[in-house]
C-alpha cells in the first residue's frame, strides 16, 4: 500500500520546465529594473529643475508597429500549435522585421529628441527617456536573439505541435518586451 500511495504522489507532482521557469526569472528582474527606473523618475521629477517636451512623433509609430509584432507572434503561436510549418516561418519572420523596424524607429526617435535639443546630459527628464527607451532596446536585442533561434528550430521542423516549448517561451518573452514599452510609453507620455 505504502508504495502505491509514493506512486500516485509522485504522479501528483507538478514541475516547471526549468527552461520556462528561468525565463520567468528574467521576466521578472526585468520588471524590478524597470520598475526602479519609473520609481527614480517620480521621485527626480518631484525635486524640480524638470524640463519638459513631448516625446518624438516617432515613438507613437514604433509603438504600433510593435503592437503588429506581437500579433505576428500569436500568429506564429498558432501556427505551431497547428503544424502549419510555412505560416509558423513566416510569422516568426515578421515578428523579427517588425522588431528590426521597432529599434530603427526608436533610433530616430532619438534622433528627434537631438533635435528638439533634448540630450541625455543636463536634462534629467530627457535622460531618462534615452535610459528607458535604451534599456527596453538592449532587451528587444535579446527578443530578437530568441526569435532567430526560433526561426531556425522552426526551419529545422523542432517547433510543432507536440513541441511548442520553444515557441511559447519566444511568443511569453516578445509579449512581454511589447507589453513593457506600452507601458514605458504610456509613463513616459503621461509623466513627462
Amino acid at each position: 500500500m505504502n508504495a502505491e500511495t509514493n506512486s500516485i504522489e509522485a504522479k501528483a507532482t507538478r514541475s516547471v520546465n526549468p527552461k520556462i521557469f528561468t525565463m520567468w526569472l528574467f521576466i521578472v528582474s526585468i520588471i524590478m529594473l524597470f520598475a526602479a527606473f519609473t520609481s527614480a523618475y517620480l521621485v527626480r521629477k518631484a525635486e524640480g529643475n524638470w524640463v519638459e517636451f513631448q516625446l518624438p512623433n516617432l515613438f507613437w509609430i514604433s509603438s504600433v508597429v510593435l503592437l503588429l509584432s506581437s500579433a505576428s507572434m500569436h500568429f506564429a503561436l498558432l501556427a505551431a500549435k497547428k503544424d502549419q510549418f510555412n505560416a509558423l516561418r513566416i510569422s516568426i519572420s515578421i515578428t523579427f522585421v517588425l522588431g528590426l523596424l521597432f529599434l530603427i524607429l526608436q533610433y530616430f526617435g532619438w534622433v528627434q529628441l537631438v533635435e528638439m535639443n533634448v540630450y541625455f546630459v543636463g536634462n534629467p527628464s530627457g535622460s531618462f527617456v534615452y535610459v528607458l527607451s535604451g534599456l527596453h532596446g538592449l532587451h528587444l536585442i535579446s527578443g530578437l536573439i530568441v526569435l532567430i533561434v526560433a526561426l531556425v528550430a522552426a526551419f529545422r521542423m523542432k517547433i510543432n505541435a507536440k513541441a511548442l516549448t520553444q515557441i511559447k517561451i519566444c511568443s511569453t518573452y516578445w509579449h512581454f518586451l511589447d507589453a513593457l514599452w506600452i507601458y514605458l510609453f504610456l509613463f513616459l507620455v503621461f509623466n513627462n
